[in-house]
């Protein structure tokens, strides 16, 4: 019995090895291709002219939500219960979205001009009625503001970005009004600082939100005549100096009104400022993003992502941030924003990779021809909305206009 006892439990034995290298190597074979079912052409996603099938899809969920009372205060006020700040980053890109469709699609101006001008004319006349802390996060109240009266840059730039980007795309006389003063407020601001440095929350300071509010200046200049390219420089020229991450060379994402990194390079910050810094010095915009897709950048069997940090810097789990995946360090967050470094600046098997994460692990859910993400909110969506159509904006800008 022993003997038999012996020779079955190696024959079981033998079967159970095999049974798991049989896995393993199904494994290997299976895993590697698992992105093929998901992978499609980065023109699915973005396209050099026109709309994408993606572009189409994802805006027509946009356009709905501005346009169904009921469908907008239920996805509005989910996202407030969070964070205020994404209520104004899902208008801000949502209408920087709209603005490059009606220049790709001119046919269909007039109705995304009707949508531009309603989340423009309802976000100024909330901030006028209910303060600047209503665009906020809760501790903007903690402590005054260095530089008073109180003023968020955060606010200022992307409302100052959302009337530049309207009046590209097609002029309108009172948002020129409305547009110098922002542009004037900012600068005022910047240039008290001997180092540029404008508070978004009180003694805090971020890259994302300089580097939108200098984009908007670049676009006043190109819309009104002014020449604002001395400041510009100069806050480029700062930036790296004072800003700049030493172990990676990438910029931090916060500092205070002294220079003093408060937090280092972060994924959910840093692919968004270089698309901007292709208005403000296309050298240092191109170096900001190969360092990020170095650095940030992972494809595994097929799927890419993006870290939250570099492997020289480590911090806290935030509301920008999302849930960073262990070992791997995926933020969602830092993923969804390497959409638009990857598309603003060509990079297609970048962006093929992650469009197939996102095909894979972001629950699409299309219905009526209009796209949602369930593992992503209105930001989220609007933010890939803004990866799928941004160039013609930029490109415009960059191109001399005879005034």
């Amino acid at each position: 019995m022993t003997a038999m006892g012996d020779d079955w439990m190696n024959a079981l034995l033998k079967r159970v090895c095999i049974g798991v290298v049989a896995l393993f190597a199904a494994a290997a074979i299976w895993l590697p291709c698992v992105h093929l079912v998901f992978t499609g052409s980065p023109a699915n996603f973005h396209r050099p002219e026109g709309l994408s099938p993606k572009a189409r899809q994802l805006a027509a969920r946009h356009l709905a939500l501005w346009t169904e009372p009921d469908l907008k205060r239920g996805e509005l006020d989910r996202m407030r219960a969070s964070n205020a700040e994404w209520d104004s980053m899902g208008r801000s890109f949502l209408v920087w979205s709209l603005a490059n469709m009606g220049l790709r699609e001119p046919a269909s101006k007039a109705a995304y001009l009707k949508v531009i001008d309603q989340i423009i004319d309802e976000t100024v006349r909330l901030e006028a009625q209910e303060g600047i802390y209503f665009f906020l996060m809760p501790y903007a109240k903690a402590q005054p503001y260095v530089t008073q009266p109180a003023r968020s840059l955060f606010v200022d730039g992307e409302i100052a970005l959302m009337l530049a980007c309207r009046r590209v795309l097609e002029e309108k006389p009172e948002y020129q009004r409305a547009l110098a003063e922002r542009v004037r407020l900012i600068v005022g601001r910047l240039e008290r600082s001997r180092l540029f440095a404008v508070e978004s929350y009180p003694d805090e300071c971020w890259t994302f939100d300089h580097a939108v509010a200098h984009a908007a200046i670049r676009l006043a200049d190109y819309l009104d005549g002014t020449d604002h390219s001395a400041l510009l420089r100069q806050w480029v020229s700062i930036a790296k100096e004072k800003l700049l991450h030493r172990q990676s060379s990438l910029l931090v994402s916060s500092f205070n009104l002294d220079g003093a990194p408060l937090d280092g390079p972060e994924g959910s910050t840093i692919w968004m400022v270089a698309h901007c810094l292709q208005l403000l010095d296309e050298d240092f915009a191109r170096d900001q993003y190969e360092r990020a897709r170095r650095e940030l950048g992972r494809t595994l069997c097929g799927f890419s992502f993006a870290r939250e940090w570099p492997a020289s810097w480590r911090s806290p789990m935030d509301i920008d941030s999302g849930p960073v995946i262990p070992v791997l360090g995926a933020s969602a967050g830092a993923s969804g924003m390497a959409f638009i470094g990857a598309a603003a600046f060509h990079d297609d098997s970048f962006l093929r990779s992650l469009a197939a994460s996102l095909e894979f692990a972001a629950f699409p859910s299309c219905q009526d021809g209009r796209l949602k993400y369930c593992a992503s909110n209105q930001v989220g969506d609007a933010a890939l909305l803004y990866a799928t159509v941004l160039g013609p904006i930029w490109e415009k800008v960059k191109t001399p206009r005879k005034l």
